[in-house]
């Protein structure tokens, strides 16, 4: 019987093609999915990720408020074109702790997974207040009741139990001194800056709106821009040369 007869079998006989196709499709399904019974974790640690500060996690969540994501991603793909416009490309484990995540689904903007240091605190005010003045050609909305309205933090340590639930590695003390670790990060040169430090490494505290009279959801947002990409030296992950 030559090959092609074999084959004949499957073309003239739906209801073993049918079966076959099943067959093939179980096969692929259990390979794919038993392993992750054994998996504790699908991500690789990298070191320095961290779970966001309370600030860090407000402007997040005013980030997805506003619809950021519809314009912006935060995804940088191993291409070569991707990496020499934004950067590195990203890492699983820079999102381990976003829930949702926000990679997104289309850029308008340019991609933010690297957008932390980039640019000052004054250019994102001045952005956010007014996109054109600072990008002439941008058709990004004006946000300028950001920098005027006061943060609203009296519910962010339930914010920091709903995450812990879900497994943001939140400890008991984090969540107590919520409130505190807004107006600490948000102040410059506050003298519990080496706690907040020591609770979350690397975190930049200083007055990021411009106005150190009140925190404002500004603060919040421009510390959760400032953050994005700054956690990882990538030198260690760098292997540029290696994509095609």
């Amino acid at each position: 019987m030559s090959l092609w007869s074999k084959h004949a079998i499957f073309e003239k006989n739906s209801i073993i093609l049918v079966i076959a196709v099943l067959i093939v499709i179980a096969i692929g399904g259990i390979v794919e999915i038993v392993p992750l019974f054994y998996l504790k974790n699908t991500i690789e640690k990298v070191e320095g990720v961290r779970p966001y500060t309370p600030l860090e996690l407000a402007g997040r969540n005013i980030y997805v408020r506003e619809g950021c994501y519809n314009c912006h991603s935060q995804m940088i793909r191993p291409l070569r074109d991707e990496v020499e416009r934004y950067g590195h490309y990203s890492l699983a484990a820079e999102s381990m702790y976003d829930r949702p995540f926000q990679w997104g689904s289309k850029r308008t903007g340019p991609d933010l997974a690297r957008v932390g240091g980039k640019y000052s605190d004054d250019w994102h005010r001045d952005h956010l207040r007014d996109p054109r003045s600072v990008v002439p050609g941008s058709v990004m909305p004006a946000y300028p009741w950001l920098a005027e309205t006061e943060l609203d933090v009296e519910h962010i340590a339930d914010d920091l139990k709903v995450q812990a639930w879900l497994g943001v590695p939140y400890t008991e003390e984090m969540i107590a001194n919520a409130k505190a670790d807004v107006r600490i990060q948000a102040t410059a040169d506050h003298p519990d800056a080496a706690a907040l430090a020591q609770r979350y490494p690397n975190a930049q505290a200083r007055d990021f709106d411009g106005n150190p009279a009140r925190i404002t959801e500004a603060d919040a947002l421009i510390a959760y821009l400032q953050m994005l990409g700054t956690q990882i030296n990538f030198k260690l992950y760098d292997d540029k040369a290696n994509i095609r």
